[in-house]
């Protein structure tokens, strides 16, 4: 069968990527197209964009630039057509994806959706399109089940791929290995904080300058930031200047497991460092004025996945006017071995990782879409 996926960032690629190798594993004859990333890619997908040339995200950003975000979407919608797709696959980015749900349905495709909008945070509404347009929605929270339910319609969780990834890495040769860990830190003899400042250049542009304040209070640490792929060195350097901090491109896994504690974005990164065993502090700042907006739409009481999971605040999360150099320094020493919060936030990761369950989520994932789309086939 024919797919078409999109993915509109550095984390839907990564989860595109297993997804792609689930959907050629239960259907071996498979072609794949993808608007996606290098990993993508690399799986097998046949690159049609690069989600660097459609990352617009937050509102001040997708104002500025909706000339290209109209072009992309009247070009995606020619080459769906073009291409006529047993199924059309996508990967959150709402504010893209949910208008090309609502066109594949309307040219009578089929439209699967994986890993939800979220939806139960802001924008609730959008749930009649998902509703109207989306055959199937494939969750990766267990929590989501019951917001669909409350919507009518039914969804099933099979896992988080994130515990894919951390599988991934923990059976591979760098994990573990003394030698890797030291290779990646500016001073062998000192331990390590990592610094995960997103992985867009607005969000490292306004979270790094905060993150970097602490630096000089903790000298007898190494300080490394993650780096994302996408994201130019001089991004990084412009902030960094003569601070003893080191930037690491592609070996965020390495740096986490190698940390005593790290200084998280919110989102993505805030569940990998959990599953990775990290304690960490969820850090965001935003420009002022998609924060304003953000703030009066944001329903959910927290902003990281580990404190969504559980229902209740695990790790402190410092937002906006409270991301200071002296709540940080005060949040971070509270998580360092022998901090009064580290033991406790280590039995909450482990509660994490039994509601998010066992690992090969993608490919349970993938095999229940091919499945599916064969009976959507047979119903025609």
């Amino acid at each position: 069968m024919r797919y078409f996926i999109i993915a509109g960032e550095a984390s839907g690629d990564l989860h595109g990527s297993n997804l792609v190798k689930g959907i050629f594993a239960a259907d071996p004859g498979a072609e794949i197209f993808c608007w996606g990333g290098d990993l993508m890619e690399k799986a097998g997908a046949k690159l049609l964009m690069h989600y660097r040339q459609n990352a617009f995200m937050g509102f001040l950003t997708v104002l500025l630039h909706l000339p290209s975000v109209v072009r992309n979407l009247k070009l995606c919608k020619r080459q769906i057509a073009g291409l006529r797709p047993d199924a059309v696959i996508l990967i959150d980015y709402p504010g893209f994806n949910l208008r090309i749900a609502r066109y594949a349905r309307t040219t009578g495709l089929n439209v699967l959706y994986y890993i939800s909008p979220k939806l139960w945070a802001w924008n609730e509404s959008r749930v009649k399109i998902i509703k109207k347009y989306v055959n199937r929605m494939y969750i990766i929270f267990p929590f989501e089940e019951e917001f669909y339910r409350k919507h009518g319609i039914e969804v099933k969780y099979y896992g988080n791929p994130l515990t894919d990834e951390i599988e991934n890495f923990r059976n591979s040769p760098v994990y573990g290995k003394e030698e890797s860990s030291s290779s990646i830190t500016a001073d062998a003899f000192k331990r390590t904080i990592a610094l995960v400042p997103g992985s867009r250049i607005h969000e490292v542009n306004h979270i790094l300058p905060e993150m970097l304040k602490i630096v000089p209070l903790f000298p007898e640490h190494t300080f490394i930031i993650t780096a994302a792929q996408n994201i130019p060195h001089p991004v990084y350097d412009k902030h960094t200047g003569n601070l003893p901090v080191k930037t690491v491109y592609g070996r965020t896994y390495e740096i986490l497991s190698a940390s005593e504690a790290a200084l998280v974005k919110s989102g993505t990164s805030t569940l990998e460092a959990a599953l990775l065993g990290v304690p960490q502090v969820v850090c965001y700042k935003g420009d002022p004025v998609s924060f304003f907006i953000a703030r009066r739409l944001v329903k959910v009481k927290y902003i990281s996945l580990v404190n969504l999971i559980l229902g209740r605040e695990a790790v402190t999360e410092l937002i906006q006017h409270l991301l200071t150099r002296e709540n940080l320094a005060a949040s971070l020493e509270k998580i360092m071995p022998g901090g009064s919060d580290r033991e406790r936030l280590l039995k909450d990761y482990e509660e994490i990782k039994n509601i998010l369950g066992p690992a090969g989520a993608s490919s349970r994932i993938a095999s229940e879409m091919v499945t599916f789309i064969n009976e959507l086939g047979k119903n025609v």
